[in-house]
Order: structure tokens, then sequence, then C-alpha cells
């Protein structure tokens, strides 16, 4: 959790690496931790190991009880994916390595 003030405007920064087992349950356990910092100056971001909808899916695998449960949780604190309203039918995950750039 960082917090600073950028044009004075205060703004909170939350980074989260969640592993790469039970991701889902932790990333809801952060964002839950966190929930009475987070506010319309909040940047969540990471490396989440999971994907929140189908579209980040590299297989047509339904999502788990656990992402189902993190979505809502992210629909309750009225979390925005960024990624999604600029990209809403890119389908797939990014990652970036030192030795090549990747998307799914």
């Amino acid at each position: 959790l960082l917090k600073g003030t950028i044009h004075q405007q205060d703004i909170t920064i939350i980074n989260i690496y969640a592993p790469n087992n039970g991701a889902a349950t932790f990333i809801k356990q952060i964002l839950l931790k966190f929930k009475n910092q987070i506010d319309h100056n909040t940047i969540i971001m990471g490396d989440f190991n999971t994907p929140l909808s189908p579209l980040d899916r590299s297989s047509k695998q339904k999502l788990n009880k656990e992402t189902i449960e993190l979505n809502i949780t992210i629909n309750n604190l009225d979390l925005t994916d960024i990624y999604r309203i600029y990209q809403p039918a890119s389908s797939g995950s990014n990652y970036h390595s030192p030795f090549k750039k990747h998307k799914q």
C-alpha cells in the first residue's frame, strides 16, 4: 500500500502479487482488508494470477467459485477493470517477460 499526492490529489496504490494457487481467495482477502482505504483515487494493480472473466482465460473452462466470489467483491467495492473498459473484446491474458513479450 502506497499513499501519496499527485497534482494536489491524494492517491492510494495497492500492488498485489497473488500466489499461483488460491489467487482469487488471496486477492479477495487483500481487497477486504483495505476496503476502508479504497476510494475513487485508488489504483489496484499487480499480478493477480487468475482470470477475472471468460475473455481472460486461455481455455474455455468456466470461472470457478472463488473467482466468481472475487468478482462479486470487486463489484461490491465498485472497482473498475480499466483494461476491460478500453479493450472490451480482447481475449487472452497479457504478461511481460524480460526475455520476450507475449499475448495469449
